[in-house]
This record gives structure tokens, sequence and C-alpha cells, in this order.
């Protein structure tokens, strides 16, 4: 007779318990849930206290039987799912259809599937953590809630098939009010002016910015007063006044929570947040590396606590004692502290063993898992240095009445930095070291060069995967095991959209996001939605009533329903007036939604059926430089239901289009076709030939009319990648590639 059932989430999982286990146990998994709410209907009793109405999830049935039969002839079951809420509602689940008076129902949480850590917490089980269980089933009552009452009232008032939900409608209204304050933005031109210095004895150069002028910080408001100033700088001495010299450090990073792992796969790899937790997740299970046999690589990826084990802790300094030697060791361990709110029961995302060094376990890992590993494994280690020395020097330059200023950075020790450097969000930030000549005070210097040069303020950045998982951590909007499935849930159900890396709201995401805010303004506010995340921490540590929680919740809610569908504007039978003249029978044109966004439709339908595209609508047509090969008008860029085309401005008078032209020629031999953009059956971007079937030459990233400068190919292609531009020759055997 086995020692017990030991019940997991993943069959990948199986393999590698089984081989600490060996036949002593029966090692089974649920592959996830097995029981949900009802697809189709609320299942959730609104008059009983919320009681769920759990039924078992389609597929599911043989699973459980499995279960049932495997549990027969055992004393002990062992729970291992996820050690987090979704980990204890399976667990909880599983105990409900398999458990009995005559069985011993444990809890165990493998926060790494090592040898030690599974034996440790199978020979030390706990028990199922209700409250763990409350928080995790008020959370997915609160999005059935939601979810399923709001998303009719859309249906019903712009179309079916729209979603609303308790948290992806925040990220959209944060993306949505992004979008605003950029087109609200103000652009404001303003001047520097760059002074390029040499000593008298030196015969390297430097660059100095103007600070004062006269006394007051230097402000030149457009082109005529930053010439004014250089005119009247060019001919004055230039000298060294003041010499400051500064030591500055820069310190090691913590170890990886899961949305600060999210950001950097994104900056550094391009990884999306859904692939970095998909690799993340199979890194954990465990990964075949040969005579060792199935090995869990990193501990738990869902946690926002940066805690580390002693035992880890011991085991990378000693690495780093004797890989760099004790200049790269701290006296002591490095110390971070978590957020206020962190589940300190887990650890921060760690290597599970330092001996297994990225360089060692690449031949068994595909390149992703590799550099994921590696990403992961290189923070843990940095996490353990000393902090990076720098000598940073400020040089103030007096000109007249000018003061300009120089600053100079050295690297003195490099610490952590010798094995890791955290990206960037925005490239154009730039902390990049410069270096200054060797000056004194008094020094005279000869001027070069004075270089006025004209600036525009800046509008917010749009958000990236990296910046918007920022931005909802910052704001306390979802939990580690939830930014993933957020971001994949606005993208797909057509609320936003990415191009070149950064997140654009649809005009219908727009649309929706207006409704939910008017309607339902307590819902879907921000400190709301985060106080909510909060309630749900309370109520995992037992100090609230999950049941009263819902109470709280649903009470101005339920008015809020109620209220929203009687007023919500009805936009799918809102026909807007417009001076726009029907081209078939003269009636006025109306303004109307439809599945692509508003169109214009003529008045007397049903009698004219007449439709057209609405100008400029949503922002989606650009003016170009191309002009129209039948009436010669400037050709403007629209979206259509295939992508997006060129089309003439003199439209309805003119209805010529053709697709978008790249500006490159086809680079088949004997084609005379130019490369234009296309768009697949399910929407994503490719460029071909427009000679098509004639020539099927195609690829996927965009190209721009540039040679490349290594084998002389007549155009390269560019696409988004590790926090910039990535430019590349298509040829596979040029190989060159270069970073904007």
């Amino acid at each position: 007779m086995s020692k017990g059932l030991v019940v997991v989430e993943s069959p990948a999982k199986v393999k590698t318990l089984q081989k600490f286990l060996g036949g002593d146990y029966v090692i089974k998994a649920s592959v996830g849930h097995i029981k949900d709410l009802p697809e189709g209907e609320l299942g959730v009793d609104l008059q009983k206290d919320f009681q769920p109405q759990y039924v078992t999830i389609s597929g599911k049935g043989k699973i459980i039987r499995e279960l049932k039969k495997a549990s027969k002839d055992v004393k002990n079951i062992y729970l291992g799912p996820d050690p987090d809420r979704e980990g204890e509602a399976i667990a909880w689940h599983i105990a409900e259809e398999i458990g009995d008076a005559d069985k011993n129902i444990y809890r165990v949480l493998f926060n790494e599937i090592t040898q030690k850590a599974v034996l440790n917490a199978i020979h030390h089980p706990g028990k199922l953590q209700q409250s763990k269980f409350e928080a995790q089933q008020a959370r997915r009552i609160l999005d059935r809630l939601v979810g399923y009452q709001v998303s009719p009232i859309l249906w019903e008032k712009v179309r079916r098939g729209l979603s609303a939900g308790r948290v992806q409608s925040v990220a959209v209204r944060i993306v949505c009010e992004r979008e605003r304050e950029i087109q609200d933005f103000v652009s404001q031109e303003y001047w520097s002016l760059t002074a390029t210095l040499r000593g008298k004895d030196s015969p390297i150069s430097f660059d100095a910015k103007l600070t004062k002028w006269k006394g007051k910080k230097v402000k030149m408001a457009n082109e005529a007063e930053a010439l004014a100033i250089q005119k009247a700088l060019e001919t004055v001495s230039y000298s060294v006044s003041k010499i400051v010299q500064q030591e500055k450090q820069r310190h090691p990073f913590p170890p990886f929570i899961t949305s600060r792992l999210q950001q950097e796969a994104f900056r550094k790899l391009s990884f999306s947040a859904q692939k970095t937790m998909r690799i993340a997740q199979k890194l954990y299970e465990g990964v075949d590396l040969g005579q060792l046999g199935m090995v869990g690589l990193i501990t738990y990826m869902r946690t926002d606590s940066v805690r580390v084990s002693t035992e880890a802790i011991q085991q990378v300094r000693e690495w780093i004692k004797d890989r760099f030697g004790d200049s790269y060791l701290p006296h002591k361990p490095n110390v971070y502290k978590s957020r206020r709110g962190a589940q300190e029961a887990h650890e921060a995302i760690r290597p599970t063993s330092i001996d297994l060094e990225p360089d060692q376990v690449k031949s068994y890992l595909d390149k992703d898992q590799w550099a994921l590993y590696k990403l992961i494994w290189d923070r843990f280690v940095a996490s353990q240095m000393p902090s990076a020395d720098f000598l940073q020097t400020t040089v103030e330059i007096k000109a007249d009445d000018a003061i300009f200023i120089a600053v100079g950075t050295v690297p003195v020790f490099q610490g952590f930095m010798v094995l890791y450097v955290e990206g960037e969000d925005n490239r154009e930030s730039g902390n990049g070291e410069k270096r200054l000549p060797a000056l004194s005070e008094g020094e005279v210097l000869e001027l070069l060069n004075l270089t006025p040069k004209q600036h525009f303020t800046q509008p917010p950045y749009r958000f990236s995967e990296a910046t918007l998982i920022k931005e909802l951590e910052e704001k306390g909007i979802g939990r580690p095991s939830t930014y993933a499935t957020i971001l994949a849930t606005i993208k797909e159900k057509g609320y936003v959209r990415l191009e070149k890396g950064k997140f654009f709201p649809t005009e219908l995401g727009c649309l929706v996001n207006d409704l939910l805010v008017v309607n339902f303004p307590d819902i879907f506010d921000i400190e709301f939605t985060a106080q909510m995340e909060e309630n749900l921490d309370k109520i995992e540590e037992g100090q609230k009533d999950w049941v009263d929680t819902l109470k709280e919740f649903y009470l101005p809610f339920e008015k809020d329903l109620e209220r929203a569908r009687i007023s919500m504007r009805d936009v799918k039978r809102e026909k807007i007036p417009t001076d726009a003249v029907c081209e078939r029978c003269g009636s006025k044109m109306v303004k109307r939604w439809g599945k692509r966004g508003y169109f214009l439709a003529c008045s007397s339908y049903p009698k004219c059926r007449y439709t057209r595209e609405v100008e400029g609508n949503g922002g989606n047509q650009v003016e170009t430089d191309a002009r129209c090969e039948k009436c010669g008008s400037p050709m403007v860029i629209k979206t259509g239901k295939f992508g997006r085309f060129l089309a003439c401005s003199n439209y309805p008078n003119c209805k010529f289009t053709r697709p978008l032209d790249t500006g490159v020629r086809c680079p088949q031999e004997g084609c005379d076709g130019v490369i234009v953009e296309r768009r697949t059956r399910k929407g994503r971007t490719f460029y071909s030939c427009a000679n098509y079937p004639s020539c099927t030459y195609a690829l996927w990233d965009k190209p721009i009319p540039e040679k490349c400068p290594q084998c002389s190919f007549p155009f390269l292609v560019e696409k988004p990648g590790k926090g910039g531009v990535l430019k590349r020759c298509p040829k596979k055997e040029c190989g060159y590639r270069a970073s904007e």
C-alpha cells in the first residue's frame, strides 16, 4: 500500500515529483480547476448570501473519477496545487470531491520543485486554509457579478459579444485616460545652447550646456532669443570657475517579484507578460536536464515578496566569493523590504540551485527558456553583490554673463553591474556615463562651437506592457497572478491595440470606457478597485468576512445596474444628425455605430441603404504625400476591415484606393512590384509584393528603404525589441542588426 496520494495541478509537475518520491506515493494531476461557476448563467444566489453554485468543469468528470479511484486505497491525501489563492481553491474543491471521514487531508506547498523542498513539504504538511479559499471565492464572485450583469447591458446598448470586467475595465480606463492626456497636450517650444570646448593643452573636447544667463535660470522660448544669446557669447572668454566632485552609488536591485519579472522580460527580451509567465511556469515545474532528470529551475513565479531563504543567500554569497573574490562580496547580506501587503510566505523568484548556472543548462533549454532563466539567475546573484561606485564631476564654466555646466561620470567600481544592469522603459532617458578631460579651476578654455537647438516639450509616454504593469501595480490594481491575464484580455476584446510595443485605445475601447465610467462611477473607479484588492487581502488574512465584503460591494452596485439599464446611452440605436448628404437620394446622413465603429448612413433607411465611412473616423485617416492616380488629389491612410490602405481624399467624388505602399521595391528577380502592407484574416499585419499572386514574396517584419550597410541588400526590416526598434537585414546569411 502506498504512503499516500499526492495531487498537483500540472501533468509536467507529476514527472518531477515522481522522481523525488519514487513509488511510495501515487501522484495525479487535476490539470487546473475541476469546478467553477456555470457558464451562461450567474451561478450566484443573491438571496442567500452570495452562495456560489459550483459545477464540474466540462471534461473534468473523468479526472475526478480517476482521483476518487486513486484515493480509495490510501489513508493520506496530500493536496499540492500551486501555493496561491487559485491553488487553494483547486485544493479545496478536490478535497470536497475525494475526501471523507476516513481520510487524512493535508495541504502541501511547493515553493520550489526540488527534492529537499518536496520531501520537507510532504513530511511537514499543513491544513487547508479556509480564509485563503474564501478570498479566491470572493474575487471569483465579484468578477462574475460584474461581468455577467454589466456585459448584457453593453450587448443591449452597443453590440453583442462585448464584455466588462471589474479589473480589466479599469486597465482600459487607464489606457484611455493616458491617450486623452496625450491628445490634450499642448507642446511648448524651447531652445538650448551647447558649447563645445577644449582645454588649451588638451586634445579632448567636451560639451557644456548653458544653465544661467545674466544671473537667472536660462529660458529661451524661440529661435530669436537663442540666436541673440549665441551671438553675445561667440567672442567672449570661457574659463573654469568651479569644479565639484562627488562620489555616487548605484545600488543593486532586489530579486524579481512577478510584476518586475514581467516588466524586465518585456524590456530586455521583448516577451509579453503572458509569454513570460508561460515560460516561468515551465521552469518552475521542471525541465529534463539529462542525467539529472526533471529539475525545477526556479522558485514559484507568482509572488510579490522579495524575501529569500537564509540557505539560498548563503549559497549565492559563496558563489560570488569564489567567482569574483572578496571585493565583490558585501560584509553582510543585502536585505530588501517588500511592499506593504506582500505575501511574505513566498520567496522572491530565484534559481532553486546556484550551481545550475545558465550556461551549464543551456543545451537542455530552448532559446526563450534559457533567456528568461539567465535573466532570473543574473538578477538574483546581482542582488547580493555590492553597490557600484562612480565619481561624478560637475564643472561650472563662466563666459561673461553666462554659466555653462558640464557633468562627467567615471565608474570607480562596477559592483553588481559587472553582472546585471536593469533595462529602461524609455531609452530617451539615457543613463550613459560621460567622461570629462582633466580640468583645473581658473583654466581658460577654447570655444570650438556654440550650437543652438530647438526642442519641444513632450506629452506623456504611451504605455508599453512593462509600464502598464508598473502602473497597475503602483495603483494597487490586480495582483501578481492577474497582470498577464488583464493585458491579454483587453487586447483580445479589441479595447486596445499594440502598435510598435505601445498601447493605443481603440474607438470601441474609448466608447465602452466612457459608458462604464458615467454609469458605474464607483465600480470602475481606480481607487475603489484598489480598495477592493485590499479587502480581498484582508479576507485572506482573516480580518474581513467574505460575505460582508460582497454585501458592501453589491448594495451600491445593484442601484447602478438598475439606473444603467434605463439611462445608459443607447449607442446601437443612436442616430446623430450630420450635414452630410446621401449621394443616392439626397437625404441627410446620420452618424451610427456599427461593428467597425462609427459610419454614416442615409436617414431614409430602409428605403435607402447607402452608407459610407466617417471622414477622420476615430483618427483612422492620416494624410500622406502620395497623389491619387485618377484625380491628383492627396491620398490619405484609412483603416478598414482588412487593415490600413490608401484612399483618395476627394472621396466620395473619387473612390480610388490602393494598398499601403512601404516605398520598398520587391527584391525578387524580374519583378517590378513594390512591397505593400496587408493583414491576415486573424488581423496580423504582414508585408508582401503588390503583384501577388504572380509574385509571392512576403515577410512579417516591416521593410524600410535603407540599404544594408553590410551586404548591400536593397532594404532592411524593423521591429520593436528590447526597449527600442531593432533594424536587421532580411537575408539570414548576412546577420546584420542594429538598434535605434
